[in-house]
């Protein structure tokens, strides 16, 4: 095989890979607006606290006070997905 054919499927190959990856992020984010409820907490708000996988029986870290559950970082403790605020600047060009 030569090197240009080579070189054009590994590029379609990235590009398959990209566009699979864009299609489950889409997915994912239409799934948490439809249902309303967070993915990575399911609704619940609290996610399993980070001390606990570095525990040799005793658990609890100044994060989680002991309960072995903290805040979920992605929808804040609400059990809610919230929309991530993007602002957009327009320039006119002559």
């Amino acid at each position: 095989m030569d090197p240009i054919a080579l070189t054009q499927v590994a590029a379609m190959g990235v590009s398959v890979l990209a566009g699979a990856v864009l299609v489950k992020q889409v997915m994912k984010e239409t799934s948490m607006m439809n249902s309303g409820r967070c993915p990575v907490c399911n609704g619940s708000g609290q996610v399993k606290c980070l001390c606990s996988r570095w525990s040799d029986g005793d658990s609890g870290c100044r994060t989680c006070r002991g309960s072995v559950r903290m805040t979920c970082s992605s929808c804040g403790g609400t059990g809610t997905g919230r929309p991530i605020s993007v602002r957009i600047r327009a320039s006119r060009s002559n």
